[in-house]
């Protein structure tokens, strides 16, 4: 959840903390602090908020260091403050750390360090590490071999990097449960917890795994495992590039990045299509399609908007395919003992490629003998990593908190999944071919809808101040409904439910009055005179109603409030279409209501930690 950036080089390290830590921000920015070594001493400045205070803050100091690190916090262990902010010291100062993660033993940890002498300041579960290392120093340890000692003492998750004033020509460096790289460079090496903050200085990395802990100098590292073992790494090349990361010249990345729909999603799709064959390829899927075919079921386990994907997932999985789909939550599926065997297939979403209870029920899974899919967005993430194979989604670096181009490229690429298995199965060619047609227009339809972004704004204006939404859908569209209702509550903080439109009769129509905003997502499918009865329901009680309906329909217009047409195409990728309107509009009540649509409040972007 955390940024961590580090620096060992000839340069001035203090702007590029500064600098990396902006890129950084949107994975925590409770508080945030950076520290460097100076003339043998540790400087630590930090502070509770946005990483501009820090910066202010920094520059008053005129601060000079040739190594350093950064961090931004997302707390869980201490409230957001100054003190609890890292980095975290040990009692004299000569260790300094910066730490993403959950130490789930750091209470008796702390106990026995208390008993012992060390005398806490935060509230933080950090700064247990910091007086362990220095615990294992005194007992005429080196710097390398203290840390990887204390590591072994240490439950949870960790991804770290350590600083040592006796010894400040390094950096240890360490992981388990938590993503951490090392951004290789001429003369000058980097630590961080993601691709973008090192990225203007060096595109080759090294993605450190669970258990490793490395050593990093200026012109040269080694990596090792906490057991002690040697372990050889492979030097990465990024491909992403700055402009990638940086906003465009939108007010923020979640407009640019729904604005950039067309574009990511011919990105998922590019290369994949075969429209003769009414088919799909995906090289990721080659080694296990055959067993694919012979499965008896399909489980698809996600957190969040990815889980919204997996439940539209299982309607064109059942339709197709033809095999029985469950979608779990990964927070659920990973403690309730599942049942898995060789002969199930789970598919495993995220956007990141770290979510922390997805991860662990990738590897649960795999204990237990079934086939592990990842799908995700991230080169090189653990779930890429660690699943048996998968699919990238090609969405391109996704900074804004809500997901946007991620869930709809997410969408594309099940879509691209269920083709694939289903021609394999009993789909005709000219079926296949349906569908195939149907995904090559998404990306031209999308623009189309982008076009009614001023008309969308004109709605959020007539809604900002509304205090509840409900959001209604049947079938493919009822996981629409989901994420509408989730992306008004992310960044506008909004109360918002999501419902099967059929269910509203079973408890929500109580809520219904003149001050009840209520979104139908009501497009022409096999469900749309039941949508519109409901609709009717909803009128008759005073309700105010916004539709996302298909073009040409004048039915619906005498029916509602406001209507947002979509382009035509078939049900299984209505979603892809119908979500962009709800995007736009959670963006627009959210920028009326002034607020910071990047960075929700109490939210971040990667969610490492339980």
């Amino acid at each position: 959840m955390c940024g961590i950036i580090g620096y060992i080089g000839n340069k001035n390290c203090v702007p590029l903390l500064i600098e990396g830590l902006k890129r950084l921000e949107y994975r925590g920015y409770d508080s945030a602090g950076i520290g460097v070594i100076k003339d043998g001493q540790s400087i630590i400045v930090k502070n509770k908020g946005k990483v501009s205070e820090l910066q202010a803050k920094v520059e008053q100091l005129d601060l000079e260091a040739n190594i350093g690190l950064g961090h931004t916090r997302w707390a869980t262990h201490g409230i957001p403050n100054e003190i609890n902010a890292h980095p975290h010291q040990n009692s004299d100062g000569t260790i300094f750390l910066i730490h993403n993660g959950i130490i789930e033993n750091y209470k008796p940890l702390k106990k026995i360090l208390s008993q012992e002498g060390y005398k806490f300041s935060s509230e933080t579960d950090t700064e247990v590490i910091a007086h362990l290392i220095d615990s294992f120093l005194k007992k005429g340890f080196d710097f390398f071999k203290a840390t990887r000692l204390a590591l072994l003492e240490i439950e949870g998750t960790y991804g770290l990097a350590v600083l040592y004033t006796r010894e400040p020509d390094k950096i240890i460096v360490a992981r388990k449960g938590s993503p951490i790289i090392l951004g290789i460079g001429n003369n000058e090496n980097f630590v961080a917890s993601d691709v973008s903050a090192v990225l203007a200085h060096t595109k080759n990395v090294i993605y450190l795994e669970d258990g490793e802990i490395a050593l990093l100098k200026k012109d040269d590292y080694l990596v090792r495992t906490i057991t002690d073992d040697e372990v050889i790494k492979e030097v990465q090349e990024i491909s992403m590039t700055l402009d990638e990361i940086d906003k465009g010249g939108y007010p923020h990345f979640m407009l640019k990045e729904i604005m950039e729909q067309p574009e990511s999603l011919r990105n998922s799709i590019r290369g994949r299509l075969l429209l003769e064959e009414g088919t799909a390829k995906l090289g990721g899927l080659d080694n296990i399609i055959d067993d694919l075919l012979d499965v008896d079921r399909f489980i698809i386990t996600a957190c969040g908007t990815s889980w919204h994907a997996g439940l539209v997932a299982e309607y064109m999985f059942e339709q197709f395919i033809r095999i029985p789909t469950e979608v779990e939550y990964a927070s659920e599926f990973r403690y309730r003992n599942p049942v898995i065997n060789k002969r199930d297939a789970v598919f495993f979403i995220s956007q990141s490629g770290e979510t922390a209870d997805t991860l662990a029920a990738l590897r649960e899974t795999k204990l237990r003998g079934g086939i592990a899919i990842g799908i995700c967005n991230v080169v090189g993430s653990s779930i890429a990593r660690e699943s048996d194979s998968g699919v990238y989604i090609h969405a391109g670096p996704e900074i804004g908190v809500a997901s946007t181009k991620a869930f709809t490229s997410q969408l594309i690429v099940l879509a691209l999944i269920t083709l694939l298995i289903a021609r394999r199965k009993n789909l005709s060619l000219e079926n296949g071919r349906e569908i195939a047609k149907a995904i090559s227009r998404i990306p031209d339809q999308v623009a189309e809808i982008l076009k009614l972004n001023d008309k969308i704004e004109e709605i959020a204006e007539k809604f900002k101040d509304a205090k509840n939404f409900l959001y209604l859908g049947r079938g493919y569209n009822f996981p629409v409904a989901l994420e509408g209702a989730l992306k008004l509550k992310e960044i506008s903080y909004i109360h918002a439910e999501g419902y099967p439109a059929a269910e509203m009769k079973h408890g929500p129509i109580a809520l219904i009055d003149e001050n009840m905003p209520v979104v139908f997502i009501a497009p022409k499918d096999a469900t749309y005179d039941k949508i519109i009865s409901n609709i009717q329901e909803v009128k008759a009680r005073g309700g105010r109603i916004i539709a996302i309906a298909s073009e040409g329909d004048e039915e619906i217009k005498d029916l509602v409030e406001y209507v947002i047409y979509i382009p035509h195409t078939i049900a299984m990728l209505k979603p892809i279409l119908t979500v962009i309107p709800l995007q736009l509009l959670a963006y627009h009540i959210a920028v009326k209501k002034g607020l910071n649509v990047d960075q929700p409040r109490n939210l971040a972007k990667s969610v490492t930690v339980e």
